[in-house]
């Protein structure tokens, strides 16, 4: 694969629920290397187009291709393989609460076979001290820790398979200010460190800005804009100033639930 083929290529992407449509021919080209932020009020599908990526959701129409190829096209064997180069932190951190830190970090690894239970610990001591956490943490449990450091345990679980692309759901979510732009630090360290590809999901403006190269706004089920992410808080769009400035008045309007 060279430079010039997306490592992540999106076209037409649909996906339904009943009469809800989610997402309404959803195109976008992720480069190698570099980092997408995602933006998009509540219930606008930003989750949804992650889960499509994963395989999580089946998508009713469209193109999916990591590396130039199609995932719809492939075996589930193959598509296996290729989720196995793809490491998530997920917006609740989802560790296993009955298991010590160490085990959650190292679980992928032990799942797969990719270590020895016997040399787990240590390799789990190594993603921990990245993401700057002492091998001690890794005996205490997740109710233990802090909302932060549960992130960290849930990042360096994230790059304990060494992916080559990462995908980030609401990475400062319940997070203070300082805490939030740490994690995003870290997060970017970790991406470059690696190497990989990164799209990442997000309310949260200071941190879209400090993850992303580029950006995308999500509204009713299409992407309306797309940028560097510098630009997010000047981009020439109305919608996207309104959302990102947190304006009341604009043309985005709160829609009734039904």
């Amino acid at each position: 694969m060279t430079d010039s083929v997306p490592k992540i290529r999106l076209r037409g992407l649909r996906k339904s629920f009943g009469a809800k449509v989610v997402l309404d021919g959803i195109d976008l080209d992720v480069m190698p290397g570099t980092s997408l932020v995602v933006i998009g009020g509540s219930g606008s599908g930003k989750s949804v187009l992650l889960k499509c990526i994963l395989g999580l959701i089946e998508p009713d129409d469209g193109l999916i291709e990591i590396d130039g190829r199609d995932l719809r096209g492939l075996s589930r064997d193959e598509r296996e393989e290729v989720r196995g180069h793809i490491g998530m932190l997920f917006q609740a951190g989802a560790l296993f609460d009955s298991l010590p830190v160490w085990e959650n970090v190292a679980f992928g690894l032990l799942a797969k076979r990719k270590v020895a239970r016997s040399q787990a610990r240590d390799k789990a001591a190594e993603f921990l001290a990245q993401v700057g956490l002492a091998a001690s943490v890794g005996d205490l449990f997740p109710s233990e820790l802090s909302g932060g450091m549960q992130k960290r345990v849930a990042l360096a679980r994230a790059i304990a398979a060494q992916p080559d692309i990462m995908f980030f759901d609401e990475p400062t979510t319940g997070l203070d200010p300082i805490m939030g732009a740490v994690i995003d630090g870290l997060i970017v360290d970790c991406v470059k460190r690696l190497g990989s590809t990164a799209i990442a999901i997000t309310h949260d403006m200071a941190s879209a800005r400090r993850i992303g190269d580029t950006a995308a706004m999500l509204h009713h089920g299409k992407i309306i804009w797309q940028g560097p992410a510098t630009r997010l808080m000047d981009s020439g769009s109305p919608e996207v100033d309104q959302f990102t400035h947190g304006r009341r008045e604009g043309p985005i309007q709160m829609e009734l639930r039904r």
